[in-house]
């Protein structure tokens, strides 16, 4: 489905596709795709462990920085914060 993504700061904001699972336990967001967009991170204070599906760490995946954005889809807007691995 496609969603739009835009910062305070940013007067243009961008159309995503995204991958929904309805287990999901949070939204994740690639370093690359930050960078290339020119989104503003922040940087948490300690690192946050990602685990596999099997219950093992995932330590490629640690999650380093995290973005506030503003969400949208259709008549839906909404504040959030998004993590990056």
């Amino acid at each position: 489905m496609k969603i739009g993504l835009k910062q305070e700061d940013n007067k243009k904001g961008i159309v995503v596709e995204v991958l929904l699972n309805n287990s999901i336990t949070g939204l994740v967001m690639n370093l690359k795709f930050v960078k290339k967009n020119e989104f503003k991170k922040k940087r948490l204070e300690r690192l946050i462990y990602v685990k596999n599906v099997d219950g093992t760490f995932n330590y490629e995946g640690l999650i380093e920085y995290t973005v506030e954005v503003e969400l949208f889809f259709k008549e839906l807007q909404e504040r959030t914060l998004i993590d990056m691995i």
